[in-house]
């Protein structure tokens, strides 16, 4: 097996690498809908939503005496007061300060943890904790994709206004008093589970695992509990929204590719894996990879702890009066998103890229091109998708804080230049411009001040 760099060298570089990449669709390992996709995103808020993430994250677990050490030498977080039961967004960077990814924590002991996410931070975590010589112990449970044993966990979350009523109804009571993203631990036909608190469409609900032989009594249990309270599962389609109507930048690109202090790192990374196999597409072009990188603070990850060494720390500090990146929403003008759609009509390459619904990102890492009265401003467009909950297609944008405030109209260029890459997800089409507003992110204020609280705990 080769490695990334390898892989690197030989396409001619990361960008030629990643703007060539023949992936094709991601097949998301569940059921694309249950009832309809419309009807099951709208279900986080209106009544519940149980959604099955028990496929698509990597968990990586990390025990030993120097399993915190290891942690706060990499993130970017506080760990005063980490241990057992404790959960926070853990967030890594590169020796610049430029963001490597964001997994979700779990302190499962005092010495023990577990990341679950995309495979960005349990890569670069395992390969520190093995480079680096730490008194630790790894173990990988693979995504389904990429394993051959199957699941050791069934992960689920129960969310929504009435998600509360439906977990306390299938625990046969009240729930102890878990705070907000903390663990604690509930019954469900007769088993032990785990949970994690935390919230969606500004309403407390529990994210929950346990072994995966349990699992389908589990999801049964609950589904039966919550029947007459509107509760229903929501499948892959639905899924792939909520990210954008959360506000949360589900996949930035690694910024890993070129730094030179990171060549073992992508030595050691195979060349069939996620950094190698990932693609980048949309219509902000650059010769630079380094202008699709962002810092943590352009991504909302404000809780930097700075009385600490860790990996970038003086690269953030030299750069932290430097311009901005502002986290919003661009709400896509109605007749522009029609004249796409009328597109499809036209003969030959006179079509727009089409816009798959309800999620219209074609590359794993989508990048599109805004200008604000003719003028191109700094940041991006990325991961659009049709909300059903805001009734428009929406999408997430980190523009320059000092060039947009809420209610400005800015233009973005949707589809890429020449036509298309060669890449299996694009066809050939023109690009066009699309008319947007500017709207917080998330959009819904009291989701805004629920998600934040537990980030810097």
């Amino acid at each position: 097996m080769g490695t990334l760099q390898h892989k690197i060298d030989q396409a001619g570089g990361a960008l030629a690498m990643l703007r060539n990449s023949q992936i094709g669709s991601y097949v998301f390992p569940v059921a694309p809908e249950f009832s309809n996709w419309r009807d099951e995103a709208e279900a986080w808020n209106n009544t519940a939503v149980l959604l099955d993430q028990s496929n698509h994250m990597v968990d990586l677990y990390v025990e030993g005496p120097d399993t915190i050490r290891l942690l706060s030498e990499l993130g970017i977080n506080k760990f005063q007061g980490f241990g057992r039961n404790k959960a926070k967004q853990f967030v890594c960077c590169n020796h610049e300060g430029e963001v490597i990814g964001d997994a979700v924590l779990f302190g499962l002991d005092d010495n023990r943890i577990s990341l679950v996410g995309r495979p960005h931070i349990p890569n670069w975590v395992q390969y520190n904790a093995v480079a680096g010589g730490y008194d630790v112990v790894v173990d990988r449970d693979e995504r389904s994709i990429a394993s051959t044993r199957g699941r050791r966990t069934y992960r689920f979350e129960v969310q929504g206004p009435k998600a509360w009523e439906v977990l306390e109804r299938v625990n046969g009571g009240p729930i102890e008093d878990i705070k907000f993203f903390q663990m604690g631990q509930i019954k469900i036909a007769g088993r032990n589970v785990r949970a994690l608190k935390h919230g969606m469409a500004a309403a407390p609900g529990l994210e929950l695992w346990g072994p995966a032989d349990e699992g389908e009594e589990v999801r049964a249990a609950i589904l039966e509990a919550g029947r007459d309270l509107g509760l229903i599962q929501g499948g892959a389609r639905a899924y792939s929204t909520a990210s954008t109507e959360s506000g949360w930048y589900a996949s930035v690109l690694p910024a890993i590719y070129t730094d030179p202090k990171l060549k073992d790192y992508r030595n050691w990374l195979p060349d069939r894996g996620f950094e190698a196999g990932a693609s980048l597409g949309g219509s902000l072009m650059s010769d630079r990879i380094e202008d699709y990188y962002i810092k943590p603070w352009d991504a909302g990850y404000n809780f930097i702890d700075f009385d600490r060494d860790f990996v970038g720390r003086d690269a953030l500090l030299a750069a932290r009066h430097q311009p901005r990146l502002k986290k919003v929403t661009l709400l896509w003008n109605n007749d522009d998103v029609v004249d796409i759609f009328r597109s499809q009509f036209n003969v030959g390459d006179e079509r727009c890229k089409f816009m798959e619904a309800p999620a219209a990102y074609y590359a794993t890492f989508p990048f599109d091109t805004v200008m604000k009265n003719g003028r191109k401003i700094g940041g991006f467009s990325t991961y659009v998708v049709y909300s059903s909950n805001a009734r428009r297609w929406i999408s997430l944008a980190l523009l320059d804080a000092n060039s947009v405030g809420d209610g400005d109209e800015v233009e973005l260029t949707w589809g890429e230049p020449n036509g298309g890459s060669n890449r299996p997800l694009v066809e050939r089409h023109r690009q066009c411009t699309v008319r947007a507003t500017v709207a917080p992110s998330p959009l819904q204020s009291a989701v805004r001040e629920g998600y934040r609280p537990y980030l810097a705990a």
